[in-house]
């Protein structure tokens, strides 16, 4: 029944993340849950994993830390199945980071679809914090989606690559109803619970109008401190959020640079190189430039 509860623990819990991924993780929990068992091969190719090569490294002066795979705030619920990024993980290897004085610059090196609510913010307000220490440059490749995005905005620039994609602005969470696959199976199940709304997201009976209506305010609360970090991180209005950056879908490296969603768009490769002797500097905005100055003279 592992999976089964871990498929209840992911109901319970508010996503930021792109709707493809997080179809894909509740369509296979719900197989798991059932009894049906995949192989390695066919767990890859249902949900990747995170690779051994995904851990921060050294660039000459420059830290690559990898920002990578369905984020958590304790990766202990989705690591042994789809692998991520812990919040609270990333922020001390970030705090490392910024806290070497052989590091004179941070690369966040991000390929993520997103992931839960929870600790988010938290990490996006940790790495705003940082800004003027040391340059922090997010590099997206090749997907800042939904909380990654919301992570990463705090950063000095968002560099894209190429092919890359950015968005997914917005907040959800299911409820399986799974009364009726228990009538089937011959089990009636009784709630007992004391307090006016105690219980009543549970997964064997179908949420009232009450319970649905509460559950869409709270998507919506978090979906405004989502749009407030962004506007803020980026210097723009909510109202330029909200009315554009995606609206809720996956835009393209050109368009996000023509949105002020992202600030430039590079290779890894050059943004890297952007550090060293003979880099090749990508086509920024005035702005990031400005930023970047500031941080080179602390």
């Amino acid at each position: 029944m592992r999976y089964a509860h871990i498929l209840m623990a992911v109901a319970s819990e508010y996503w930021a993340i792109d709707e493809d991924k997080f179809d894909q993780i509740v369509s296979f929990l719900a197989l798991q849950a059932s009894g049906e068992k995949f192989s390695s091969e066919e767990l890859q190719a249902r949900i990747s994993r995170q690779t051994e090569r995904d851990v921060a490294r050294r660039e000459g002066a420059v830290a690559v830390l990898p920002f990578r795979g369905v984020l958590a705030n304790r990766m202990s619920l989705m690591s042994d199945i789809s692998g991520g990024t812990s919040y609270e993980g990333f922020a001390r290897t970030f705090d490392a980071a910024v806290s070497d004085p052989e590091v004179k610059a941070i690369i966040l090196d991000v390929d993520s679809p997103g992931g839960v609510v929870s600790g988010v913010d938290e990490l996006s307000q940790r790495i705003f914090s940082a800004r003027g220490k040391k340059p922090i440059i997010a590099h997206v490749n090749s997907t800042g989606a939904s909380a990654a995005y919301w992570t990463i905005t705090a950063a000095d620039e968002v560099i894209l690559n190429p092919s890359a994609e950015v968005g997914s602005i917005g907040v959800m969470m299911v409820h399986d109803d799974i009364s009726a696959a228990l009538e089937k199976a011959g089990v009636k199940r009784t709630l007992i619970a004391a307090g006016k709304f105690k219980g009543e997201g549970a997964p064997f009976q179908q949420l009232s109008d009450e319970a649905r209506e509460f559950r869409l305010q709270r998507a919506e609360f978090y979906y405004d401190k989502f749009v407030g970090r962004i506007a803020s991180n980026r210097g723009v209005s909510v109202s330029a959020v909200k009315s554009g950056f995606g609206q809720g879908r996956m835009v393209t490296a050109e368009e996000a640079v023509a949105q002020k969603m992202a600030d430039g768009i590079a290779t890894l490769e050059q943004t890297i190189a952007r550090f060293g002797v003979s880099a090749a500097k990508p086509s920024r905005s005035n702005f990031a430039r400005e930023r970047e100055k500031r941080a080179m003279t602390i």
